[in-house]
């Protein structure tokens, strides 16, 4: 199968074929044809698998007949809503809008929290067709009267098991409410728990349902070890697996991000050039660090689990969990980093003896025992206790959800005020 059998607009086509793309991925081939047919959708689908081309080619198509020039902010209502958990997703899928919409006269933008909302409101103004946003920014907007959702033709809600993480449901469901009832619907989620799916069912009408990967699953391209370590050797094991392997690109996972930035310094002090990305670091540090790593000035990128969710990175070799995470899906999603697309990828995890339930937890999520392996020098000493792993959280570490209330429509990870954050939001020059 190839995307000229698909049904697509020339113009989409145009843009996919400047993309180097001949081949629908599984997901867009099932996806694509169903949505351009109008049906809800609810796709089951791992990070690297093309799923936001998947509901952003079949969305331009269907938008195209409504795409107008006039400068006109009346001629440019929101038709399109897509909801993330996090701004480093919002602004990937609203690039994947920008790429393939190129040669449509269709507007889009990004907002969500943590820089100036002030140049949001201002391109608002002007009209969008596409909005792509994390919720509470959203009701920021919304409360603001910023935002009218009367000619909303399609929502998406894109990794709607973060979203349920993150403690958006709520916001979500209040979101909901804001939509007419007369719309297209499509959820995408790498793992459906029960509450993801009874989520679904009050969202979706008589949806097709898209599933190209087993329920709560690593991907097979990826070879999954674990590393058994003293918690107190855990750093000096990581710089001695970087350097004697060599890891030339390593996106390491820590808990928190205290933990982020202590272990990035003395990665740093190890001699190995380091960032740390967390919710805390402005946008702009963000986006450097990412930038770095791509481009190979960093060696390691060390993240906290929500700021690496989102994180487009093509064929990264290694993922480490320096930390185990509480919840086990997590783990799905941090090694979910590597092995896309087709690529072969290394998820390694150094657990010492504090974390061997939330290890015997992954396993059981996993349907399987990985592999152990002892690195000489590096022998856990049996006489160590475990002790408890204190995070200050409930719920075995899991974030509590905040509601709408306590939070004024922001989440806690929205909160950072960034100046000069203007540049972050964007909308297409297309159109004007």
């Amino acid at each position: 199968m190839s995307f000229d059998s698909l049904g697509l607009r020339p113009e989409l086509l145009r843009a996919v074929h400047e993309q180097g793309y001949e081949t629908p991925t599984p997901v867009q081939a099932q996806a694509i044809p169903l949505i351009l047919q109008g049906r809800d959708l609810m796709a089951g689908a791992q990070t690297g698998t093309g799923k936001t081309a998947a509901f952003t080619l079949p969305m331009l198509h269907r938008l195209a007949p409504h795409a107008n020039a006039s400068p006109s902010p009346a001629r440019h209502p929101i038709r399109a809503l897509v909801l993330t958990p996090t701004r480093e997703l919002a602004m990937q899928v609203e690039e994947s809008v920008r790429t393939y919409g190129k040669y449509l006269p269709l507007r889009s933008t990004t907002i969500f929290g943590g820089v100036n909302i002030n140049p949001q409101t201002a391109v608002l103004q002007k009209g969008v067709e596409i909005l792509v946003a994390t919720p509470g920014r959203l009701l920021d907007h919304h409360q603001q009267g910023h935002l009218h959702f009367g000619n909303l033709e399609f929502l998406v809600l894109d990794e709607a098991d973060r979203m349920l993480d993150m403690g958006f449901i709520p916001d979500i469901r209040r979101i909901l409410a804001l939509l007419p009832s007369s719309r297209q619907n499509i959820l995408c989620s790498a793992t459906f728990s029960g509450e993801i799916r009874d989520l679904a069912a009050s969202l979706l009408k008589n949806p097709a349902s898209v599933d190209v990967a087993p329920r709560n699953s690593a991907a097979s391209l990826i070879r999954q070890v674990i590393l058994p370590v003293d918690r107190d050797r855990k750093r000096e094991l990581l710089s001695y697996l970087i350097k004697m392997r060599p890891m030339e690109q390593v996106l390491v996972f820590t808990r928190t991000k205290h933990g982020a930035n202590h272990l990035a310094s003395q990665l740093e002090k190890d001699g190995i050039p380091c960032a740390a990305i967390h919710g805390n670091k402005s946008q702009p540090q963000r986006i450097k660090a990412l930038e770095d790593f791509k481009a190979g000035t960093i060696k390691v990128l060390v993240a906290t689990d929500i700021a690496a969710r989102g994180l487009d990175i093509d064929q990264l070799p290694h993922v480490v969990n320096f930390e185990l995470p509480h919840v086990p899906e997590d783990y799905v999603h941090r090694i979910g980093r590597t092995g896309r697309a087709g690529s072969e990828g290394e998820a390694m995890s150094l657990v010492c003896v504090d974390e061997q339930k939330l290890m015997k937890d992954i396993e059981k999520l996993l349907k399987k025992e990985l592999p152990r392996l002892v690195i000489p020098g590096f022998e856990p000493d049996p006489t160590i206790k475990a002790e408890p792993i204190v995070t200050g959280r409930g719920n075995r570490g899991r974030s509590p959800r905040p509601t709408t209330a306590s939070r004024g429509f922001k989440s806690p990870h929205e909160r950072t005020t960034v100046k000069g954050g203007a540049q972050h939001t964007r909308m297409s020059s297309r159109g004007k």
